[in-house]
């Protein structure tokens, strides 16, 4: 003997709680908006769509973007409040070093464990290094960049990669570049990824002009390399 289950008792059983509720509470879809929403209550006009059921679709589509814009907003918000606590953080370990190698390993150490980085590499000149050598070879490379004064995301060449990483360079994918300026001397602060969107070209750099800012106080402040 076999056993059959039906569903649909059940099923009715429930769509008239659900309408014994909303009878009861006739303000129910005034205190909750967001479900009507969601509705769809076709309009009883045959094919054609009527003006309201039109408007209301329209209302509805507006609705879900405005949604999804304001998701996008408080993503951005929570990102760039976190980035203002790692920079301050980093700030506050920048103000303890005395010298250019402890610049280098605060930068390195702190790069690497608040945002992830896979290499922190800085390369500082003085302006007779970068006048000696040829403009596609050696620090020369970054002579544009560094007068721009504008960082940069992206990939790199692989001549400027392998000049910035070494041995690492073939592993990076996407790297942040930053321009320093602590006369005499000016220079690069690479932060490289393995990730090739970790840092995209559409990427803002808002937060780097600040680190660029803060590194390059810090470097003027301190002893120069080797002194």
């Amino acid at each position: 003997m076999s056993l059959q289950h039906d569903d649909k008792p059940a099923d009715t059983d429930f769509e008239q709680v659900v309408a014994d509720y909303l009878i009861a509470h006739p303000d129910f879809l005034v205190r909750h908006p967001e479900v009507l929403a969601e509705i769809d209550i076709p309009h009883p006009t045959g094919s054609a769509v009527s003006l309201i059921e039109r408007q209301v679709r329209i209302l509805r589509e507006q609705n879900h973007h405005m949604r999804d814009q304001l998701a996008d907003l408080v993503a951005i918000a929570r990102e760039n409040d976190t980035l203002a606590r790692r920079l301050h953080r980093l700030t506050l370990a920048l103000i303890e070093a005395r010298a250019f190698d402890e610049v280098l390993n605060t930068l390195q150490d702190e790069l690497r464990n608040l945002f992830h980085a896979d290499a922190v590499e800085m390369k500082l000149f003085s302006a007779e290094e970068l006048a000696a050598h040829k403009a596609e070879h050696g620090p020369a490379m970054f002579t544009d960049f560094i007068e721009c004064e504008r960082p940069t995301c992206g990939k790199l060449p692989a001549e400027q990669l392998e000049y910035l990483f070494g041995s690492q360079a073939a592993e990076t994918g996407s790297v942040a570049l930053i321009p320093l300026h602590a006369p005499p001397l000016v220079g690069v602060l690479a932060i490289g990824s393995h990730d090739p969107q970790r840092f995209h070209a559409e990427k803002s750099v808002d937060f780097l002009k600040r680190l660029a800012d803060i590194v390059s106080a810090t470097l003027s402040a301190v002893s120069s390399p080797g002194s």
